[in-house]
Order: C-alpha cells, then structure tokens, then sequence
C-alpha cells in the first residue's frame, strides 16, 4: 500500500504546455508534470526565482494522471507590440517604458487552450522527500500564491479538493477519489459517468500499475524556469473504454 495525494483539476480554460517553437504555442490533453510542479510550488509561496527550492520540489514526487474529459480545443491568436531590441537598446523596467521606445515591432502569437477540461491527478513521494503529503495538502487548500491550470489566464473553476488516501495503485486512488460539488453540474457529472478515462504516469516502485497501452517521452520535466528549459521523461499511458470522445 501507498499512501497519495489526490485532487481534481477543472477549469473553463486549461493549457498544457508541449514542446513550441517560433509562434506556436500548443497544448496537451492532459496535464503536464510542470504544470503540476508549478502549481504545488506556487500552493508553497516558492517564487520562480527560488531555483533551488524548485528543483527539491521536484525531486521529492511522482506524479499520475487520469483524464474524464480532455476538453474541447480552442486556438487563439494573439497580436502584441514589443520594442526592436539591439545592442544600443536601454533596458525596459516596465510595460510602460517599453512602449515609448523609438522602435517598435509586432509579435505574432498563436496559442492552444483546452476548454471544459477534467483530469484527476495523484502524487506520491519518494523517500528522500523533505515535504509531507499532509504539508502539501494543506497548502493546496490553503494557497500562498495564485493557482492556475498552466497559464495566468486559466485560472481554477472549483476547489482542488485534495485527499489522501491510501492504496495499492495510483489508478485505484483516483478511481476511488470523492469528487466534490460535481454532481450540482449536470456537464461534469456527466463526465463521471462516461466509460472513457485514460491514465498517464511516471513509472517507479511506488506507481502501483504495471499494465501499460503505450510509453512515450514527454517534454516536461523542468530544468532550467528562467530560460524555460525542459528535458524529457518516460510517460507510461493506459487507454480504457475504447477511443476518447474529443481532439
């Protein structure tokens, strides 16, 4: 048996940062171990600058995953001026100072979000782990700073809910979850109901689940938050109840 922290992730927009290059900027459809880090460190009052503390953070946990409903696909385009930066260029302090640089250029910016998406996710600590699972869910209950599903702008449409259970599978733990106010909404409590859920997790002694559809790297294990640099882990999937209902 392992004991896990659980909680419900749902919000009208969500964004799981992929891998992007030039003006694209894609999403999952499903959460992303950054995300996940970001919003615990976040739930902790770590600022981005706090290299350190984020990288004991990540090293202290495991995370899986299970999607009820990966959310209709939005694409938005984005325009925004920035000032032409060179080798004479001042540094910008503020927005404000920016704009009243002699040249400016205009950014071109296409974004992926997922609206109406519902996941689950787990979390499990390894034994060199400076934080408990108790600390973390208070402090999910409890946030120092804002949280958010992936970007700024997807903020959380209900309470987290954490809960800590004990079980013999990550999977078992968050098909037992006890969603919260879900049944007022007749759309999510639909979702509970749907045979399709799929789940996503990094593998180790503690996962709980040895059968597995497929594994595949995936871009979102952070190294680097002020140059944004990620470096790849092994995401093991199981697919259940056939083909998912939504790109």
């Amino acid at each position: 048996m392992t004991t896990y922290l659980s909680f419900q992730l749902y919000g009208v927009l969500a964004s799981w940062g992929e891998q992007a290059t030039g003006e694209s900027r894609h999403s999952a459809n499903h959460p992303s171990r950054s995300a996940i880090l970001g919003l615990i460190a976040a739930s902790l009052g770590i600022k981005r600058t706090e290299k350190q503390a984020l990288k004991t953070l990540s090293d202290s946990l495991f995370v899986g995953f299970k999607t009820l409903h990966n959310g209709f696909l939005l694409k938005d385009f984005h325009t925004a001026q920035k000032a032409v930066i060179d080798k004479k260029s001042k540094h910008f302090y503020t927005r404000h100072d920016e704009m009243r640089a002699i040249k400016l250029t205009t950014v071109l910016s296409r974004r992926d979000y997922r609206q109406d998406a519902y996941s689950l996710v787990a979390i499990w600590l390894n034994e060199e782990s400076v934080y408990s699972l108790e600390d973390l869910q208070q402090s999910l209950k409890q946030p120092k700073f804002q949280l958010y599903l992936g970007r700024k702008s997807c903020p959380l449409s209900l309470p987290l809910h954490p809960q800590i259970t004990q079980k013999k599978s990550f999977k078992k733990a968050l098909d037992d979850y006890q969603t919260a106010k879900l049944n007022e909404n007749k759309v999510l409590s639909d979702y509970l109901n749907e045979p399709v859920s799929h789940y996503f997790w990094e593998k180790n002694k503690n996962s709980g689940l040895e059968e597995y559809s497929y594994r595949v790297p995936r871009y979102d294990q952070p190294t680097d938050r002020k140059y944004w640099q990620f470096s790849a882990r092994e995401e093991y999937v199981l697919l259940t109840g056939g083909e998912n209902n939504v790109s």
